[in-house]
């Protein structure tokens, strides 16, 4: 059998729903490669395991007892996979025609690339942030807002897509396709991220080992964002956790300083954030969940970041 061009990875947990569309939109648009799909099911209790053998019964289907995270889950067909590139999927994207060919020939012309992305958008076609600046102490100290302007190429905004392909720090993990030959070169995604940063963390091991991190903007998937993980308290807390494991492994002697530093950007969110609740008599919704958020993260610091929680 022929070896596949391309290795399409999907994980997923509990969106049995999503998932179901995202593979739909695999095979409905993909033409002129061959490629093989694999899902990794993390433990979920929706039915998604058994709804993917009797929709997609080519699909190459690997069932995890619990959650192993996105890093661990995507190892394991990671190993696996037979094809020259490996495209990763959030299991809420949905590709357009044309979508995966581009990636595919944008890496094939353009041999000193290791991985490259696209342009994420929204149900309603509208922008999102497809690439990402490197977590250090500038982002914890400084307005997301200033740092755009300031330094655009570092910390990109998805309202000035630029006009061509351009090299980056970071892809978003939503939708990224990574060469076989530099995973080889620089291994597979780091374990110790459940969840979040851990594509930043492959993205500075590629280029630290001599390959580019592309953004191509004329590539556009839709990604119905944040409905893979949710936006509360729990998937702020894994994000901390990764950022706090992305400064332990990258900035050693800094570490210190830079969780001190995000424990104190949580605590004047918090109080700004109350201070909103006091003007406005706490009538918006929005400035109340923020405060109880920033409140429950702080005291998740004060109590020294438990797994658990």
């Amino acid at each position: 059998m022929d070896r596949p061009d391309v290795s399409i990875v999907v994980v997923n947990w509990n969106t049995r729903p999503l998932l179901l569309d995202c593979l739909g939109s695999v095979f409905a648009t993909v033409e002129g490669l061959r490629y093989e799909v694999w899902v990794v099911d993390n433990g979920s209790s929706d039915g998604s395991a058994d709804a993917v053998r009797i929709a997609f019964p080519t699909v190459h289907l690997l069932e995890n007892a619990r959650n192993l995270g996105f890093a661990a889950a995507n190892n394991r067909a990671l190993r696996r996979m037979r094809g020259r590139y490996a495209l990763l999927l959030n299991s809420d994207t949905v590709l357009v025609e044309g979508a995966v060919e581009e990636l595919f020939r944008y890496l094939e012309d353009h041999p000193g690339a290791g991985m490259a992305c696209g342009q994420l958008l929204n149900a309603d076609g509208s922008a999102q942030n497809s690439v990402a600046g490197l977590p250090g102490l500038l982002s914890l100290t400084t307005n997301e807002s200033l740092l755009r302007v300031l330094f655009p190429r570092r910390f990109p905004d998805k309202r000035r897509r630029p006009g061509n392909p351009t090299e980056v720090d970071s892809c978003i993990g939503a939708c990224l396709m990574v060469r076989k030959e530099a995973m080889d070169a620089v291994g597979l995604l780091d374990e110790r991220f459940f969840f979040f940063l851990e594509e930043t963390d492959w993205a500075v091991r590629m280029r630290r080992g001599g390959w580019r991190v592309c953004f191509v903007p004329h590539v556009s998937v839709y990604h119905l964002q944040g409905q893979s993980v949710g936006h509360h308290f729990h998937s702020r807390m894994l994000f901390h956790r990764s950022r706090d494991q992305y400064f332990r492994k990258w900035y050693p002697r800094a570490y210190p300083l830079l969780t001190s530093a995000a424990f104190v950007r949580i605590l004047i969110n918090a109080a700004l954030n109350l201070m909103g609740v006091f003007f406005t008599l706490g009538r918006v919704r929005g400035l109340r969940e923020k405060t109880t958020l920033n409140l429950r993260l702080a005291a998740w610091y004060l109590r020294g970041r438990p797994l658990e929680e």
